[in-house]
């Protein structure tokens, strides 16, 4: 890479750790970078995989606050997480780059209805509770843990948006302030970016420069993500959702 080269992969990483930790689709930024400096699109994905690790476990630990008392839950919803991170990894070496990519912006687009809808949606669900006297389901119950494992396997493949996915499942099913719940989203998001990272390590080719500017971009992007993202109102962050996912949406259609 030229030294301007480098200067845009880590600028990149920043703001894809910052916008990581907020709302999610920090892979729009820094993958087209990626492709730019001549890297291939494989590579390109497990590289910018990799460097978004120390970003997203910046981020989680920057969310620590909103992390207390979720702990169980946590655990339970990581092994989702991994389970479908692994798998998702393992299908980006074993299919052709179009399989997953088509079905990519109705994924996001369903993700962001979802989000706009979450406040009508949860509140239908409590009063359905409510009226069926049924147990309440701490956790999310079968449903969330089933769904985070599948967004988590498109996660594992390539990763853009997936915050925003964990966002709208969780929105739905779970009786939180939204800011606990991007706390969380934020800790399932460094699971998955871990264990993808570590099958690569294994299987696939790496460009370390590109690897080393994004994690240390993204690390210090995480860290303001945390810092400026817990400050907004869950009706700013819910309209910063959308507007990232269209955003999202578009490159990929456009890609």
């Amino acid at each position: 890479m030229t030294p301007w080269e480098m200067a845009a992969v880590f600028a990149a990483g920043t703001g894809a750790g910052a916008i990581n930790t907020v709302v999610g689709s920090g892979t729009l930024i820094t993958f087209p970078v990626l492709l730019a400096t001549g890297l291939p699109p494989v590579t390109a994905t497990v590289s910018n995989g990799l460097g978004l690790v120390p970003g997203s476990i910046s981020g989680a630990i920057g969310y620590r606050k909103e992390l207390t008392g979720q702990r169980r839950r946590i655990l339970k919803l990581c092994s989702a997480a991994l389970i479908g991170g692994l798998t998702g990894a393992t299908l980006l070496l074993a299919l052709p780059s179009t399989a997953f990519e088509t079905i990519v912006p109705v994924l996001v687009g369903l993700a962001l209805v979802l989000v706009i809808l979450q406040p009508r949606i949860s509140r239908a669900v409590r009063e359905r509770r409510e009226r069926a006297g049924g147990p309440v389901h701490q956790d999310g119950g079968p449903l969330l843990f089933i769904g985070l494992t599948l967004a988590s396997v498109y996660g594992g493949y390539f990763a853009a948006a997936q915050g925003i996915i964990y966002m709208s499942l969780m929105g739905m099913l779970l009786d939180e302030p939204l800011q606990r719940l991007n706390a969380a989203k934020n800790v399932y998001v460094a699971v998955v970016n871990s264990v993808a990272a570590v099958f690569f390590l294994f299987a696939a080719h790496f460009d370390w420069t590109a690897v080393a500017l994004i994690a240390v971009g993204s690390a210090l992007g995480g860290q303001i993500g945390a810092a400026v993202g817990r400050r907004f109102s869950p009706k700013v962050l819910r309209a910063l959702i959308v507007t990232v996912g269209t955003v999202a949406i578009v490159q990929l259609v456009a890609r």
